[in-house]
């Protein structure tokens, strides 16, 4: 989704003296930085590929547990994905000219584009027999004539699971035999879209975990870790972005305001709470320099908190809490998520959402004063 970017111009003044102090250490918060990328994408990865050997053996054997448990692999390497989301917003390899971002999440996604939905059974790509069912075919078809025109991704995959979500108490309720030779039209089709998106998620993840690859003199990691406190910038400019513009504005916000389920992330499954919950902590891992593994090891080295406790203590620790804060907010927010935004002001699950977003508000200020006092007196953040 394409966004504005505003300037925020810092006082310059407290900066150059904390970029002293800060400095020797800049090196080793990046290299660390650097590790915990990859390791978050080498988790994604192999969680999308136990995925994709999900939806392959549902394919092969369509059934409702068969479905179901398809339909539980999304969920889980979603968990993993959605924390990926701090490592944005910067021109990085996930989301500069050539990057995969706009393959990979975008969203809101208009259904019909891809296949039938209530009220036109002969919809979408699926059902249109002249339509090849590629790779290429696919990625070219992608947002073509319109944003919400999604072809592939975390949310065309979700939709081929579940279907429209038609339920006020629910997810989507796609039956299995939309799978099946003679249940429903097109399933051959079906079958072959939905592994086809499957296998160019995980190719773009692929890419990811190269680009962040420790041991290149080439890739994208090796010129991370070179550019010093610019690599620094990038950093907070991720994680203020994040908080303010990307989840407490296009993905909270808009669908306070507007009330309409469309606006809601993971919409289909109903994962939308969670997705709040791992972007919050995706942020969290950035600050602090720590990443849960998918294994249960903990990844832990320098952080950007670390360079800030440096030049200002009680600047760190605020900054700190104000994010757990925002973790802990986002976790009350309750499922279905479009239920959550229904209902005036005073509606517990609006003010839910409301304590999220002001939460997110107030984190991405503490984050602009933390870059400042590592001597970063210019940020370009994305605007809500």
């Amino acid at each position: 989704m394409k966004k504005l970017l505003f300037t925020l111009a810092l006082s310059a003044g407290l900066g150059a003296s904390a970029v002293q102090a800060a400095g020797p250490d800049v090196a080793s918060v990046l290299k660390h930085h650097a590790e915990l990328v990859h390791a978050n994408y080498t988790d994604t990865l192999a969680a999308a590929r136990t995925m994709r050997a999900a939806i392959d053996a549902f394919l092969a054997q369509p059934s409702a547990e068969s479905q179901q448990a398809a339909q539980r692999a999304w969920r889980a390497a979603r968990e993993y994905y959605g924390q990926t989301e701090a490592f944005r917003f910067y021109g990085g390899p996930i989301d500069d000219e050539i990057g995969p971002e706009g393959r990979l999440n975008a969203w809101p996604m208009d259904e019909s584009y891809v296949d039938y939905v209530v009220g036109d059974a002969t919809a979408g790509l699926i059902n249109d027999r002249a339509f090849a069912i590629t790779k290429q075919s696919i990625t070219d078809r992608n947002e073509r004539d319109g944003e919400e025109n999604i072809a592939t991704g975390w949310h065309a995959i979700e939709f081929l699971l579940w279907g429209q979500d038609l339920s006020a108490t629910g997810p989507g309720a796609r039956p299995w035999t939309d799978f099946m030779d003679g249940q429903a039209a097109n399933a051959d089709r079906r079958r072959a879209y939905l592994k086809v998106a499957t296998e160019l998620l995980i190719d773009d993840l692929e890419y990811l975990v190269k680009a962040w690859r420790p041991g290149s003199r080439v890739n994208y990691r090796a010129r991370f870790v070179e550019e010093g406190q610019e690599s620094l910038r990038k950093i907070f400019v991720a994680m203020g972005s994040l908080s303010r513009g990307e989840l407490a504005g296009e993905r909270l916000e808009v669908a306070l305001n507007s009330q309409d389920q469309e606006d809601e992330h993971s919409c289909f499954s109903d994962n939308t709470h969670r997705d709040a919950v791992t972007n919050a902590q995706g942020i969290e891992n950035v600050w602090l320099g720590r990443y849960r593994r998918a294994d249960g090891g903990l990844l832990t080295g320098p952080s950007p908190r670390d360079l800030v406790a440096a030049s200002d203590a009680a600047l760190a620790e605020r900054t700190s809490a104000r994010i757990a804060a925002s973790v802990a907010a986002a976790s009350a927010i309750q499922a279905p998520f479009d239920r959550e935004i229904i209902g005036g002001r005073d509606a517990p699950g609006r003010q839910r959402i409301q304590n999220t977003v002001d939460s997110l508000v107030q984190q991405s200020k503490d984050l602009v004063a933390a870059a400042n006092a590592v001597g970063i007196t210019k940020l370009t953040l994305v605007q809500p």
